[in-house]
């Protein structure tokens, strides 16, 4: 059998733990037999990132913006116990995507993998939601402190001609914790952008969520951003085709979340897309079957899991286990970028290829065939067993 030609490579940045383990099966049973597989190779394993002071995170997202296309493993964002589970790290690296989409720029859009034999905790939702979170700003790129003592705590801004305002935020009589945060008009300018031509492409409505009635310049301004481009660019095409868009406050789009049937997106900022996009995930069955894609304005694409690296399970493999990890989100990153590479470059056979594997993917789920993930969101009647992830790919590579 000659294998699928690909004209030009993606970029694979390589990760940590049980999902480094099932990228290489997945690489290995599931691609390589089938595409002339042309990758640009990044290790961001935390070993990696931190024996090159974190340039390689660096490196790869660059790439990502040359070659357009991108597919992520997960990786480690080390905190104070990592630290003395790899005491080789010489300092607290920040968070690899973090980096990435600083670099990137762009829109993380989330949704769940559906089928059949799976029953959302919502009973009501019949089609996928989409959450498109802002990669930017907001408290990821806070600035926050304690105080032991009272303290006046003033915002002090000096403009580049050198004048300045002043905003008193709290005079405490004891100890108190403080935060400061930014976003950039240019930033929601993209991600407003990303958003309706995300919503443009999969002809689903759009919901902007933030609560103005309490940030009422911050949260403002992402409002007024949306509107201005919606009004300038989208409007006419929208309602053409019967596409909505329309802003509600935080509090009532999360009810309605839980009373609608989906089938729409979901433009959220930073923290509170954050949250909601795995709570829509485990809802929906699992966060590991949950598609996640960086979307740069100029059309650049990064493809990855929503997961972690799910750490016990690479500590029970390293025992000897074969746990039963569920694959599935890390092979739609892969088709996710394959597709996405193919329709770059015109390559039918690719494209194809991507929808044949994530198909196989799931017929082999609905054969009865699961990770322990799964369980809690089966259908009652479904007969399964627990499987491996090794055993769940080898099944895959089967159907293919």
């Amino acid at each position: 059998m000659s294998k699928i030609q690909m004209t030009t490579p993606i970029v694979e940045m390589d990760g940590d733990e049980m999902t480094r383990v099932l990228w290489k099966m997945i690489k290995e049973k599931l691609l390589l037999p089938f595409i002339d597989l042309k990758t640009e190779y990044y290790d961001l394993g935390l070993l990696n990132r931190n024996a090159t002071e974190d340039e390689v995170t660096k490196d790869a997202a660059y790439a990502a913006l040359k070659y357009g296309v991108a597919v992520k493993c997960a990786t480690i964002t080390p905190n104070r116990q990592r630290m003395e589970e790899y005491p080789e790290l010489t300092k607290m690296w920040r968070s690899p995507n973090g980096t990435i989409r600083g670099i990137m720029g762009g829109t993380v859009f989330r949704e769940p993998i559906t089928a059949p034999f799976l029953q959302p905790a919502v009973r009501k939702w019949t089609k996928p939601i989409t959450i498109a979170r802002h990669a930017y700003g907001d408290i990821y790129s806070a600035v926050d402190f304690k105080t032991e003592e009272p303290v006046e705590c003033k915002m002090v801004f000096t403009s580049e001609r050198g004048t300045q305002r002043e905003y008193l935020v709290k005079k405490t009589d004891g100890p108190a914790v403080f935060l400061g945060q930014h976003n950039l008009t240019g930033s929601i300018e993209n991600f407003a952008k990303a958003c309706f031509m995300y919503s443009w492409d999969t002809k689903q409505s759009l919901k902007l969520a933030a609560k103005d009635t309490i940030l009422k310049q911050y949260d403002t301004e992402f409002i007024e951003v949306f509107n201005k481009e919606y009004e300038k660019n989208w409007k006419a095409r929208f309602e053409k085709e019967g596409i909505r868009f329309g802003y509600t406050l935080i509090d009532s789009a999360a009810a309605s979340l839980m009373t609608s049937d989906g089938g729409y997106v979901l433009a959220l900022k930073n923290y509170d897309g954050d949250v909601l996009s795995d709570l829509v995930s485990a809802a929906f069955g699992s966060i590991a079957m949950m598609t996640s894609v960086l979307v740069n304005p100029e059309g650049k694409y990064e493809f990855e899991a929503a997961h972690g690296t799910v750490t016990d399970h690479y500590y029970r493999y390293l025992k000897g286990e074969k746990p039963a990890t569920n694959p599935t989100a890390t092979i739609f990153a892969w088709t996710g970028a394959l597709r996405k590479r193919g329709e770059l470059d015109k390559n039918y056979e690719l494209m194809t290829f991507a929808e044949k594997l994530e198909r196989a993917n799931l017929q082999v789920l609905a054969d009865g065939f699961v990770s322990e993930d799964l369980i809690p969101a089966l259908e009652p009647d479904f007969e399964y067993r627990v499987t491996s992830a090794e055993e769940i790919i080898d099944k895959i590579a089967e159907r293919l």
